[in-house]
């Protein structure tokens, strides 16, 4: 019984149990408030958008429980309750994105008139800033767990999969079972890199699961794929003074405004970003030095290169992790080619079960829709609530070293549902203040509002590229949210000086061909 045991101390908020062979099973003195199964709400999944629906189902008289279990990544890699955002994702991003800012601002601050010793001798200390990354996300490991306990959630750490329609088996790490009956069931389980099928990429290539706690520093980095997560990777680890390369498939930034796209992967290779575009990856091999030598061939001409990194990280996209649920079991059967979800209204083809998050097919993949659709979900569960999830409008950023943040249509989209006869873009270069004395690059600083052409001209999505870009668009969000128009934006006083009121001051169109630049700095 010592590892039964062991597990009992971990979880603190485990229910009385009988043991047949190697199978927990809940014990059924305590049941639902309906009687007949252990719980009215059971969670596979314990990130963000799980845990958001299992505490408001708790607020509203719930009796849940929640699963989860993280399979390490193919490095050995594994963290504690919360989620992807949490422990691989968007915290970790933020923090380290902040210290390569930091580092950056250190050499602007001589132009300020601060006196740096050497700023030669300038340099991230990568063992100090993982630990104090890895620290953070601990400490908010054991700040949710206390959650639980305190909303009396029963937490088990389990590899949650289907017996049947309300029934879950969860897998412990020492390979028992736990057996638990739910009258509704939630799939919050999230998803996970992928890695191309080439040589090489399992064996010895990271991915975002593995970069923020790497016990060595990354070295000369390969970064293949230019999505969001690839270019934030890419971005901070060539501030903080690891040469990064990427390899582009396509287009970077696939599915964002693509105008913006190129803004952004302007500012990051005047940085010193190395981009290869339209090359995909053909092997990586270990070097005798312990050095990785990646091949790749550009998919236009046929063309094949190679180059020797220090390390080689994996950001194609990410899969959802429904294979391991069994859900055939459970009768579900809307899944997408990608094994993703389909649940128009979160609910699955089997009217008790439902799912939230990055898991759906065809839904933001994004740590706050995933925790306003699990509320949502869990007031129309257990309060007759009708209010249903509006995945339109949803504000997002990408933190690279000059942040992208928007809100609505990219203006392809725009066009593309419109007719160019029927949307107007108003655009603008300008000067951030905090950039003159320092004198850096202004040229990608730039923003624009897609909006329809006929008046009072409602802004169909606003677009910003610079500093502080997440600030920026997510008080503009909720405008747009609530239907602002370009007169109402124009109509509105700024903060002065700030980058945000730079929307308040849109006047010129791209349809008009005069020059955006702006012309001084207050009037």
């Amino acid at each position: 019984m010592t590892m039964f045991n062991n597990f009992l101390r971990i979880n603190i908020f485990a229910r009385p149990i009988n043991r047949i062979g190697n199978i927990v099973v809940v014990a059924r003195r305590a049941l639902s408030s309906n009687g007949t199964y252990d719980y009215d709400l059971a969670v596979i999944g314990g990130g963000s958008g799980g845990l958001a629906c299992a505490k408001e189902a708790v607020n509203l008289g719930a009796k849940v429980a929640v699963l989860d279990f993280v399979t390490p990544s193919p490095q050995g890699t594994k963290w504690g309750l919360g989620g992807t955002c949490v422990n691989v994702g968007c915290i970790p991003k933020k923090l380290m994105h902040q210290a390569a800012i930091l580092g950056e601002s250190i050499h602007e601050a001589v132009s300020y008139g601060w006196e740096v010793p050497s700023l030669d001798s300038i340099k991230i200390n990568w063992a100090a800033l993982t630990e104090s990354v890895q620290n953070h996300i601990k400490s908010v490991n054991w700040v949710t767990r206390v959650d639980l306990r305190d909303k009396k959630i029963d937490y088990i750490n389990a590899l949650g999969a289907f017996k049947d329609p309300h029934t879950i088996v969860g897998t412990l790490k020492n390979g028992s079972t736990k057996e638990l009956t739910a009258k509704n069931i939630v799939i919050a389980v999230g998803g996970r890199p992928h890695y191309p099928d080439i040589p090489g990429a399992i064996e010895y290539c990271i991915s975002s699961d593995d970069i923020f706690s790497l016990s060595n520093p990354p070295g000369k980095t390969l970064v293949v794929g230019a999505g969001y997560i690839g270019l934030e990777c890419a971005g901070f680890l060539n501030s903080l003074g690891y040469p990064a390369t990427v390899l582009v498939r396509s287009v970077p930034l696939r599915g964002f405004d693509q105008q913006m796209a190129r803004m952004v992967t302007s500012e990051m290779e005047e940085k010193g970003v190395k981009f290869h575009h339209r090359c995909v990856p053909l092997s990586v091999e270990k070097l005798e030095n312990g050095q990785l030598k990646a091949r790749w061939t550009n998919t236009e001409t046929g063309e094949q290169a190679e180059d020797v990194f220090d390390t080689v990280l994996m950001a194609t996209g990410r899969y959802a992790l429904t294979s391991a649920l069994n859900l055939g079991a459970a009768g579900v059967k809307t899944l997408s080619e990608s094994g993703k979800i389909i649940a128009e209204t979160e609910q699955t083809n089997v009217p008790h079960v439902y799912a939230v998050g990055d898991v759906l097919e065809g839904r933001p993949e994004l740590t706050p829709v995933a925790i306003h659709a699990g509320r949502l979900l869990a007031r129309r569960m257990f309060a007759n609530a009708a209010q249903l999830m509006d995945y339109e409008n949803v504000a997002t950023t990408v933190f690279t070293p000059l942040e992208y943040g928007c809100v609505g249509l990219s203006e392809e989209v725009a066009l593309q549902r419109h007719g160019a006869d029927a949307v107007e873009v108003y655009h603008a270069f300008y000067k951030p203040t905090e950039f003159f004395i320092p004198q850096r690059n202004i040229k990608n600083c730039y923003l624009k509002a897609v909006a329809l052409r006929e008046g009072p001209q409602r802004v169909l999505g606003l677009h910003f590229v610079g500093p502080v870009a997440g600030e920026v668009i997510q008080g503009f969000a909720a405008a747009v949210k609530c239907g602002i128009t370009m007169e109402q934006l124009m109509n509105t006083v700024g903060i002065h000086p700030t980058v945000a009121e730079e929307f308040t001051r849109l006047n010129i169109t791209k349809r008009s061909g005069k020059d955006p630049n702006p012309a001084s700095c207050c009037s």
